[in-house]
């Protein structure tokens, strides 16, 4: 694969400070395809200088140019969609049709939104005797994560871009080459120099030094909650600003009026898309007693339909492949009744991880209450509705989740009462628009439409 042997800073690639490596590993054949450059603090130094010097001339762009921008690097991204989708399943291990569907095609749709919304947005108002300003905060520090490369981005840097922000990047390493083909878009569409910058690296690190800078006025992160607390300790240190997306373990709510079957398929393709490594994954099925034996059927089913190597992808890397196994062996070991996959790998190469739906789990057993991260599905029984909620509300986090019922009322009727930023109802298609984000541990503030803007303004208001 093709890869930049330096950072992008400035509107131009130029030298790391350092001369260390990152292998980008394939994780379907556990072959390095690439090596990027580890990025250092002075390396973060350059980028935020650079960001800081461009803020000023960006901030002051009128919203309808910031939009004609962010509108061509749509059409870029649009255009090179075959090589992203290429690009993400060599370092991520996705299925390539997965790859066009979603990793290639959602970004396009999302940096589209806010092409139209710089364009739209209300950035003055007046209330009463003062007119309020919403203006950019500044330098934005963004950090992804490897799940949804592009997707991620785009979704912090097009926001940031349409308030007038400039960006720093610091891309997950096991996924740095999307996040290159990305600064390539962005010089491509025009961006003026220094607007967006792209600094490569590992996180203890390159990460560290860029959530730390004095110079970020807000850090946006997406990731684990226990590395959120860390940037969230920090930057509450410096006053920063922050944005945290972390971690999930939703619930997929079959009420007993549902179509059981339905729901059940549903919830499993939407566990086992992505090899399960989705933070709003709905990887805890609820259903009814009555029908939860005919439940279990179904998702052994369902399940039996997406092939390791086919249909499901592997794991990002062998760390996560160690760990999602361990997840299942202690799933077993607290007593849940293993219905498809299992520990062991299905493939002898590739970090791959067998299907797994379990039964007989309980709220409190450790697959039902922390985050997994991999192509794991725990059912769990309630006796009636109360119980369900209790259940479905009974963990840390609170970030995205289901509701199946007949009628749309009905669901919608359980969903208000669940402790969670997002539901989707009776199988609700993704909204761009609509905003994404996190009760309780899952994080702080909101990403993509309006909501999502607003994370990058600041608000003043004149008395006159």
């Amino acid at each position: 694969m093709k890869a930049h042997d330096g950072m992008y800073i400035g509107g131009a690639w130029r030298p790391a400070a350092g001369t260390d490596t990152i292998a980008v590993v394939n994780p379907a054949d556990e072959q390095v395809i690439a090596h990027v450059p580890a990025g250092t603090a002075e390396d973060v130094d350059a980028a935020v200088r650079a960001a800081r010097a461009a803020f000023p001339g960006w901030a002051a762009t009128p919203p309808a140019e910031r939009a004609a921008r962010i509108g061509a690097l749509r059409d870029v991204l649009a255009a090179r969609k075959d090589e992203i989708a290429a690009t993400v399943t060599a370092e991520l291990g996705s299925p390539l049709p997965l790859s066009q569907m979603v990793h290639a095609s959602v970004p396009v749709l999302v940096a589209g939104s806010y092409a139209e919304l710089a364009a739209t947005y209300a950035f003055e108002e007046r209330h009463g005797n003062s007119t309020v300003f919403l203006e950019p905060l500044g330098v934005v520090g963004a950090i992804t994560p490897w799940n949804y490369p592009l997707h991620q981005i785009v979704a912090k840097v097009a926001p940031a871009l349409a308030a007038g922000c400039t960006v720093v990047l610091k891309p997950a390493e096991d996924t740095p080459l999307t996040a290159q083909l990305f600064a390539e878009a962005t010089e491509e569409a025009g961006l003026p120099a220094g607007v967006f910058n792209l600094v490569t690296g590992l996180g203890p690190v390159a990460g560290q030094a860029l959530a730390e800078h004095e110079d970020v006025d807000l850090v946006s992160f997406t990731g684990s909650t226990a590395v959120g607390r860390q940037i969230g300790a920090t930057a509450g240190g410096a006053v920063k600003r922050v944005a945290l997306e972390l971690g999930g373990k939703s619930a997929n709510v079959i009420l007993p009026s549902a179509d059981l079957a339905k729901a059940v398929n549903v919830g499993i393709a939407n566990v086992m898309s992505n090899s399960g490594q989705t933070c709003s994954a709905w990887t805890r099925m609820l259903v009814d007693a009555e029908r939860y034996e005919e439940a279990v059927a179904l998702a052994a089913k369902a399940v039996a339909k997406y092939v390791p190597g086919e249909r499901v992808g592997p794991v990002v890397n062998a760390k996560q492949q160690a760990r999602v196994r361990g997840y299942i062996e202690k799933g077993i070991e607290e007593g849940a009744r293993v219905v498809a996959g299992g520990p062991e790998a299905p493939l002898a190469t590739g970090y791959y991880v067998s299907p797994t739906v379990f039964a007989d789990v309980t709220p409190e057993m450790t697959i039902a209450q922390e985050e997994i991260f991999g192509p794991v599905v725990s059912i769990l029984k309630y006796e009636d509705e109360a119980d369900a909620l209790r259940i479905a509300n009974g963990t840390v986090y609170g970030l995205a989740g289901a509701v199946w019922a007949a009628d749309d009322e009905e669901a919608v009727a359980f969903a208000r009462r669940m402790d969670t930023g997002q539901v989707d109802i009776n199988g609700g298609r993704f909204n761009p628009l609509a905003p994404f984000g996190g009760y309780k541990q899952s994080g702080v503030g909101r990403e993509l439409g309006a909501h999502g803007l607003a994370e990058y303004l600041q608000t003043k208001s004149l008395q006159f």
